[in-house]
């Protein structure tokens, strides 16, 4: 027997998730923010936030929709790059300074594709965490 699929019509959207993840966008005006991009070895994480650091809009590769490995794809980075851009210009941003965290592969491709849809980058900082001293060594082997 098995489940039975149901199959909607009308409202297809480019990539998985795409038209719904446009749907929700802040009545908010706000000219220049930060545009925080975390880029895992897992999943790419992208936040809009005004001047003083309140989070506008947040979007990730596997909120769109990818799964498993295909999130941590410089792919799924830029289909959250242009969403982000998109919902920024419909707010009406002009300017943002980013700041990547992260070693990723989606670090450069969100922003590219973030930068494409015509929002001026004013700065970009690399706030990559990097340990001091690092975990406790291995033992000395013994020859």
């Amino acid at each position: 027997m098995g489940k039975k699929r149901v199959i909607k019509k009308g409202g297809g959207s480019d990539v998985m998730g795409t038209s719904r993840a446009l749907g929700r966008v802040p009545k908010k005006k706000v000219a220049e923010g930060v545009l925080n991009i975390l880029a895992t070895f897992n999943n790419t994480i992208v936040t809009l936030s005004d001047a003083k650091g309140n989070s506008l809009i947040a979007a990730s590769s596997g909120a769109l929709g990818f799964k498993g490995s295909r999130k941590s794809t410089p792919f799924a980075a830029a289909k959250v790059g242009e969403i982000l851009g998109e919902k920024a210009s419909q707010m009406g941003m002009k300017d943002v300074a980013v700041v990547i965290k992260g070693v990723g592969a989606g670090r450069e491709s969100a922003l590219r594709a973030f930068a494409g849809k015509g929002i001026n980058i004013k700065k970009i900082t690399d706030r990559t965490p990097v340990p001091f001293n690092g975990p406790r060594a291995k033992k000395a082997r013994r020859v």
